[in-house]
């Protein structure tokens, strides 16, 4: 594993990115570890499979990725993301079934209105 230090990735951020081809890089704060690159390129290992699919669930839950982008950042089918979303209890679609039911309410209005 690279290591660079937070001066060295805002110099030259192209050579930590480089260096993430090769195998994950740490990022460290003074002596501390403060972030981790990968590179999402298709030939991974294991465990780095793993982190992309724990990074496609905690970017998908903020809100920051849609479910088909977060199953390409995870590299996994789009019904293996939501079957894995749904065991750790993660809502794939947003809002209720009382939301559903206004949202199909309205519609059912607008198409008798028209």
């Amino acid at each position: 594993m690279h290591c660079v230090n937070v001066r060295q990735l805002k110099n030259n951020p192209s050579e930590a990115l480089r260096c993430a081809v090769k195998g994950p890089v740490l990022v460290l704060k003074g002596d501390l570890p403060e972030a981790l690159l990968l590179h999402l390129s298709a030939g991974e290992a294991a465990e780095e499979a793993d982190l992309r699919l724990a990074l496609a669930v905690a970017l998908f839950k903020d809100g920051a990725l849609s479910l088909g982008r977060a199953a390409q950042v995870a590299a996994r089918p789009v019904s293996e993301l939501v079957s894995h979303l749904s065991r750790l209890g993660i809502p794939v679609a947003a809002g209720g079934r009382a939301e559903a039911a206004a949202q199909l309410e309205s519609l059912d209005e607008w198409l008798a209105s028209s």
